[in-house]
């Protein structure tokens, strides 16, 4: 059995694939995913799991230098933005790795899922709580 925190065998492949400057994006439970991009839909119910939860989890296992965030994200969710930043910033000094942070609309943020490796799906049902993670390397 794997001992590490990530144990989802989806996500753990997927985190163990990627590379260099790939992208994932972790959406709450109302995100359109594109039809041609891999959907990972943990959502069992309302809140479960949690975009934050799955964000640390994400964190935990893999290497990011990038995020894309909503613009909207601040305005209308600032409490999930405000965390979301603070893990950002965790991550960054567990590291000592910089992670870019770019803001795009809502409507670009969803064309830009459409290059996502995968698309992971949360049971969160805070509005904009979304990111897309690019990868970077550990090295």
């Amino acid at each position: 059995m794997k001992k590490s925190t990530l144990i989802n065998a989806e996500l753990s492949y997927l985190v163990a694939t990627l590379g260099h400057t790939d992208e994932i994006t972790i959406c709450d439970a109302g995100l359109p995913i594109p039809d041609d991009v891999q959907r990972i839909d943990l959502a069992l119910t309302h809140g479960v799991p949690s975009f934050l939860e799955t964000v640390r989890v994400i964190l935990s296992e893999s290497q990011i230098e990038g995020v894309v965030i909503a613009e909207e994200f601040a305005a209308v969710s600032p409490e999930h933005h405000s965390a979301l930043i603070k893990e950002l910033k965790s991550e960054e000094e567990c590291t000592g790795k910089s992670i870019e942070i770019h803001y795009v609309s809502h409507e670009e943020f969803k064309v830009r899922t459409q290059s996502s490796c995968a698309v992971v799906r949360t049971g969160e049902c805070t509005p904009y709580a979304n990111v897309i993670f690019q990868a970077g390397v550990v090295f």
